[in-house]
């Protein structure tokens, strides 16, 4: 059965890789659809929405959407001891604020944005692909086909179907993470250190499991979350942030009162990246290609810029080979090799919990360390290679020998 509609190119998922990749495959004069399954883009995205230094800059977007400036990263370690790290300034924002944003500046540049349309499958076309969704809307099943499909639809990614072939990954549940977040209002400011830092908490839970906890500051409350790898019972992570949030209002709001709460929660990923990132017509993007720090949980920049590089493979040629051989190219060249990395200092880190408090130790004495591993390896100098492999080796021989 032959669609009844066509897209040179299609996105599904408008978060900040799909957004990113149909606003610049649009402008480049190329005929694009993107696929949205809520209402509201951006509005069911459970993140802490940190943005790296120059975020706006990179991807053209107005500074407005920043809540906080933050140029202090504070690392608590296991014991709650503070480790304190200047930088940047890194930035805050809402996924809703963030994501409606880019979608609305995909849609000023061409791209055609459809709301409320749910993924359901994809088969091989001689043109392309076919790919069936669901009109939430209407309650209607309809299909369209494409050239080149971008697919970037966050860590609920489920690519086991044989039509994504070699894009699908045995490990990707490994790596997902359950999280849950307060949205705290308060009804007079928190202490003003509070929307100048980022803070990051690695620690025991009480049910014996790793946790990573977050601090965010926005422009009207404050993000308090945390993740825990795989699956734990709702009560027990109600029960976990409720410990962390009470820990972070002693702190920073002891003096203010509560006017609201909001509590969301969803899954996010901090495993490998994936293998396999393009194949054929097909292009995988954002965290639904694995691109996240392990070891804190960002992904919005690489899921903006997986977006750039989907868009300019969407525009090599008509053969769709050449599009996903130039997008895993430039995908792989730019982060698969730091990411990795990532993953494998936070499982040596979680090995001995103590070398949490050596590493953000190291940090803090050393701030050139900081800045060196803010950048890619595609971006580091030889002689800041040097100096991480160095740096590398101290904390491994201080921690080798860590007990606990």
């Amino acid at each position: 059965m032959k669609a009844a509609e066509s897209a040179d190119f299609l996105v599904i998922g408008c978060g900040p890789a799909g957004a990113t990749a149909a606003r610049e495959a649009a402008r480049a004069g190329i005929q694009t659809t993107v696929l949205e399954r809520d209402a509201v883009v951006g509005e069911k995205r459970v993140c802490a929405a940190g943005l790296r230094p120059g975020f706006c800059e990179t991807f053209d977007l107005p500074r407005g959407l920043v809540h906080c400036d933050t140029p202090r990263l504070a690392l608590f370690d296991g014991n709650g001891a503070e480790h304190e790290l200047f930088f940047g300034p890194g930035h805050t924002s809402t996924r809703e604020e963030l994501d409606g944003t880019m979608a609305d500046f995909a849609a000023r540049e061409g791209a055609e944005i459809r709301r409320r349309a749910l993924f359901r499958s994809i088969r091989g076309d001689r043109d392309g692909s076919i790919v069936e969704y669901a009109d939430l809307t209407s309650g209607e099943r309809r299909t369209i086909s494409a050239r080149v499909v971008f697919f970037a639809v966050g860590a609920t990614a489920r690519l086991e179907d044989p039509a994504f072939g070699r894009l699908a990954m045995p490990t990707w549940r490994a790596g997902l993470m359950t999280t849950l977040q307060h949205r705290v209002y308060l009804d007079r400011p928190a202490a003003a250190i509070a929307y100048r830092t980022l803070e990051l908490h690695y620690y025991a839970g009480r049910c014996g499991r790793q946790i990573i906890a977050w601090m965010f500051p926005k422009r009207d409350h404050l993000a308090i979350g945390l993740g825990v790898t795989g699956k734990i019972a709702g009560d027990a992570l109600r029960a976990e942030l409720d410990d962390f949030t009470e820990r972070v209002r002693k702190r920073l709001y002891a003096h203010a009162g509560v006017s609201a709460v909001k509590t969301e929660g969803h899954l996010l990923y901090g495993g490998m990246p994936r293998p396999t990132v393009g194949i054929g017509n097909l292009l995988v993007g954002g965290t639904a290609a694995g691109l996240v720090d392990a070891t804190n949980g960002e992904g919005i920049f690489e899921a903006g810029m997986s977006g750039r590089f989907a868009a300019e493979a969407a525009l090599v040629g008509k053969r769709s080979q050449r599009a996903s051989a130039r997008y895993s190219a430039l995908l792989k060249g730019r982060f698969a090799r730091r990411l990795a990395h990532r993953v494998r200092l936070m499982r040596y880190l979680e090995q001995r919990p103590r070398r949490y408090a050596s590493l953000f130790a190291q940090l803090a004495r050393t701030p050139a360390l900081g800045e060196v591993l803010l950048k890619e390896d595609c971006e580091r100098t030889m002689s800041e290679r040097l100096y991480l492999y160095l740096e590398a080796l101290r904390f491994g021989l201080r921690t080798i020998a860590c007990r606990e």
